[in-house]
C-alpha cells in the first residue's frame, strides 16, 4: 500500500516545490541589468518543449518568428535545453556571431550531444570538433573531392537502377538516406557491401532524433533511444577499425585510401596516435553529418521539382546537355559539376526554404553587449537560418520558389546560411554540393515524377522531412 502511494506523494511534493523552483529560476538573472526582452518559460525545461514542438508541427520558423514580433526583431531571451539563451536574429546578428568566434563566443551543443557522441578521451564536443576540423580539410576541399565525382556518379546510377527502376511508386526520403549513407560508407571507410551498409545504417534514425531532444535518459524517451543507437553503432565501428588495422598490416589496405586510414596514421599535438574508441567517435560524427543533411536536401529537391514543372524542365535540360558531352559509360568529372549552375541554384533555393540545419548554438566566453542589451558570460546564443531565409527584407516574397535569387552575386552576405558561416562554416559544404548535384544529374535523366500526397505535412526532427517519406509516382524518361 505504501508503495502504491509513493508516486502520488512524489508528484505532490514536486508541485509544492514548483513555485519555489520557478521563483529561483525567474530571479536567477534579476541582478543583471538590461537583459534582452523575452520570457524564460517553465522551471527547468524553459521553452524547450515549444521550441521542439514547433518543428514537429512542421513550423520551425514560428518559434522564432512569433518572438521576434512580440519582443524584438534583433534579439530576445529564452531558456532552451536548461540554459539561459539569447536568440540573435537577422543578417546583422549572423555576422556578429560568425565574426566573433573565439573572441566573444565559442561553439556550444546541448548536453544531449555529448551523451550521444561521448568522447573516449573525456573532452567536450567542441574540443572534438576542433580536432575534426584539422583532419577534414584535405578530404573535403574541392581539390580532394575532384576524384570523388566519378565514384559518386557510379554509386548514384547503381542506387537508382537497383531501388527505383522498374517501380511505379517509391518513398523518396528513406531511399535518399540509403544513397547518402552508401556514399559516406564508401568514401569514409571503403565499405561497399550492401548488407553491411544496411546493418550499420539501421540505428541512425533513432540516433539522429536523439541529438536535439530533451536530455531525459529514461526508457521510452527519444534521448534514451538515441544513446542506445549510438552505442550500437560505435561498437560496430570498433570492429571495422580493428579489421582495417589488420588489413593495413597485411598490405590489403592503403594508408591514403580514405578518412579511416588517415585517422589511424594521424597524430595529435603531443605526437600520440588516436585510439580506436576515439576514431569510432569521430567516424560516427562524420556518418551523421555526411548523410543526414544531404538526404533531407535531396528529398526536398525531389519535392519542389515535382511541384514546379518548369524548374524540373530547366534542370533536366541542363543535365541532358552535360550527358550529351559524355562518351557512352563515361562517368562525371569535376568539370561537369561546374557546369551545373542552374541545378545548383535550384538546390540553394531548396536549402533556403528547407534548411537541414535550422540553426546553431554559441556560448558567451565573456560579458558583452549586443543591440544595447547585456549578454552575460556563460549564456548561450542561438542563431536561426529561418530568421533570414524567410525574412522578406532579405528575400522578397520569401515563400516563393525562385532559383534566380542565386544568379550573379546571389543573396546579400549573411542572409543565406544553410551551412553556417565564419570559422564554424560546415567543412562538408563542397561534399554535400557534390552528392546533391550528382543525384540530380542521374535522377532527372531517368525519371519524371509526381507527388502522391499533394499536401503532405513537413516535420522537423531534427531535420525537415515529409511526414510520410514523400511518396511519388515515377514515369521513366524515354
Amino acid at each position: 500500500m505504501e508503495l502504491f502511494f509513493l508516486p502520488a506523494l512524489l508528484l505532490a511534493a514536486l508541485f509544492l516545490l514548483l513555485p519555489i523552483i520557478f521563483f529561483l529560476t525567474r530571479n536567477s538573472n534579476s541582478n543583471i541589468p538590461n537583459l534582452p526582452p523575452g520570457k524564460m518559460g517553465w522551471p527547468l525545461v524553459g521553452e524547450s518543449v515549444q521550441f521542439l514542438n514547433s518543428g514537429r508541427r512542421g513550423e520551425p520558423q514560428e518559434f522564432i518568428k512569433y518572438r521576434m514580433q512580440k519582443f524584438s526583431h534583433t534579439i530576445f531571451k529564452t531558456s532552451l535545453f536548461r540554459e539561459n539563451t539569447a536568440v540573435i536574429c537577422g543578417a546583422i546578428g549572423n555576422k556578429f556571431l560568425f565574426s566573433n568566434e573565439n573572441k566573444l563566443v565559442i561553439s556550444w551543443w546541448p548536453s544531449s550531444v555529448n551523451k550521444i557522441f561521448p568522447s573516449s578521451l573525456q573532452t567536450s564536443s567542441k574540443e572534438e570538433s576542433k580536432k575534426m576540423r584539422k583532419l577534414l580539410p584535405q578530404y573535403m576541399k574541392p581539390e580532394a573531392l575532384q576524384i570523388s565525382a566519378g565514384i559518386m556518379d557510379g554509386i548514384a546510377k547503381q542506387h537508382l537502377e537497383t531501388n527505383w527502376a522498374n517501380k511505379t511508386e517509391v518513398l523518396v526520403f528513406p531511399l535518399a538516406k540509403d544513397y547518402t549513407f552508401a556514399l559516406a560508407c564508401r568514401l569514409f571507410m571503403s565499405i561497399d557491401d550492401p548488407v553491411h551498409i544496411e546493418e550499420l545504417q539501421r540505428p541512425f534514425g533513432d540516433l539522429a532524433a536523439g541529438i536535439i531532444s530533451i536530455p531525459i535518459d529514461l526508457p521510452g524517451t527519444q534521448f534514451h533511444r538515441g544513446i542506445k543507437a549510438s552505442n550500437v553503432v560505435r561498437k560496430e565501428l570498433r570492429q571495422i577499425i580493428k579489421q582495417r588495422k589488420v588489413d593495413l598490416a597485411e598490405n590489403k589496405a592503403s594508408a591514403t585510401q580514405d578518412i579511416l586510414s588517415h585517422m589511424l596514421y594521424a597524430m595529435d599535438d603531443d605526437g600520440q596516435f588516436m585510439n580506436e574508441a576515439d576514431i569510432a567517435d569521430k567516424i560516427l560524427g562524420l556518418l551523421v553529418g555526411g548523410h543526414d543533411t544531404a538526404s533531407a536536401a535531396i528529398t526536398f529537391v525531389m519535392k519542389y521539382l515535382a511541384e514546379i514543372p518548369y524548374v524540373y524542365n530547366e534542370v533536366q535540360r541542363e543535365q541532358m546537355e552535360i550527358a550529351k558531352s559524355k562518351a557512352p559509360g563515361e562517368l562525371l568529372n569535376w568539370e561537369d559539376i561546374q557546369k551545373m549552375k542552374y541545378s545548383w541554384n535550384v538546390a540553394c533555393e531548396v536549402l533556403r526554404l528547407a534548411p537541414p540545419l535550422q540553426g546553431s548554438f554559441r556560448e558567451a566566453i565573456t560579458d558583452f553587449t549586443y543591440g544595447g542589451y547585456s549578454i552575460p558570460k556563460g549564456w548561450k546564443l542561438y542563431w536561426s537560418a529561418n530568421s533570414t531565409h524567410r525574412n522578406p527584407s532579405c528575400f522578397p516574397d520569401p515563400e516563393k520558389f525562385d532559383p534566380s535569387r542565386f544568379e550573379g552575386n546571389g543573396p546579400a552576405p549573411y542572409t543565406f546560411v544553410p551551412f553556417g558561416g565564419g570559422p564554424r562554416m560546415c567543412p562538408g559544404k563542397e561534399y554535400a554540393r557534390l552528392e546533391i548535384l550528382v543525384f540530380m544529374y542521374n535522377v532527372v535523366r531517368m525519371f519524371k515524377w509526381e507527388k502522391i500526397l499533394p499536401d503532405e505535412k513537413i516535420i522537423v526532427n531534427p531535420m525537415p522531412i515529409p511526414s510520410k517519406g514523400l511518396p511519388i509516382r515515377l514515369t521513366p524518361v524515354i
